[in-house]
């Protein structure tokens, strides 16, 4: 039977293995405020926020995206909602100040800083095995989307679908015809962005793997990122 097309196929499937799925880098998703983890290249991680807390993502080269998400921490049903966020927000990119909304229209984050230029996407998917096989890839590679359903699951969080991510400083511009660039970051080393979580929630961050289209730098290289919860 082919997976790609098979009917029978769960969203909640993991397509394989990579070290995210025994929760490595934070056992239980609880972070140690004021504590500096390094998120290793290719990899994901569930971080459980209180509401009122601030996580911060750092961008140690400037070069690495970070597919992320946030789910009510009562239940993945209600989760950060990236055409949600543009119907609320009048726009494509969010920036310091904006809140971002759930598919329930309730704001879940709040981006409160952002160092780097501003350059980040909200419109393209997670990327996963379907679309490295139409890269060219034979065999397993190692996908963000996998990386939120591993992270998930390391701490017993249950997600049945994955939502379209916000793709921090991701660069995907859309030219006046409609085309999409896909082009290296525009951050700069140490840039970092902070939310403030505006509910309970469960925060996914996943350092993308993507390493055949230039989108982690010119290079095609994915390297590491960090992230601290604020005390």
């Amino acid at each position: 039977m082919d997976w790609v097309n098979s009917a029978y196929r769960s969203n909640a499937d993991v397509d394989g293995h990579n070290p995210t799925l025994e929760g490595r880098v934070l056992p239980e998703g609880r972070a140690e405020p004021g504590l500096r983890y390094t998120l290793p290249a290719r990899q994901g991680c569930a971080v459980r926020l209180a509401r009122g807390q601030r996580l911060k993502i750092v961008n140690p080269h400037g070069t690495q995206v970070c597919d992320f998400w946030a789910f009510d921490a009562e239940g993945a049903h209600e989760f950060m909602s990236m055409e949600h966020v543009r119907a609320w927000l009048s726009k494509t990119i969010p920036a310091v100040g904006d809140d971002l909304v759930t598919n329930r229209r309730r704001a879940i984050l709040r981006m409160v800083e952002d160092t780097s230029p501003g350059i980040h996407d909200t419109l393209i998917a997670a990327c996963d095995l379907p679309r490295y096989r139409t890269l060219g890839v034979h065999g397993y590679h190692d996908n963000c989307s996998d990386n939120l359903r591993m992270a998930a699951r390391a701490i017993g969080f249950a997600v049945a679908e994955v939502p379209a991510p916000f793709n921090i400083w991701m660069n995907n511009p859309v030219a006046a015809d409609g085309a999409i660039g896909w082009l290296p970051p525009r951050a700069r080393p140490g840039d970092h962005v902070v939310f403030e979580a505006c509910m309970d929630c469960v925060a996914v961050l996943s350092a993308c793997p993507q390493d055949l289209v230039p989108v982690n730098g010119a290079e095609c290289e994915p390297v590491e990122l960090q992230f601290e919860v604020l005390p």
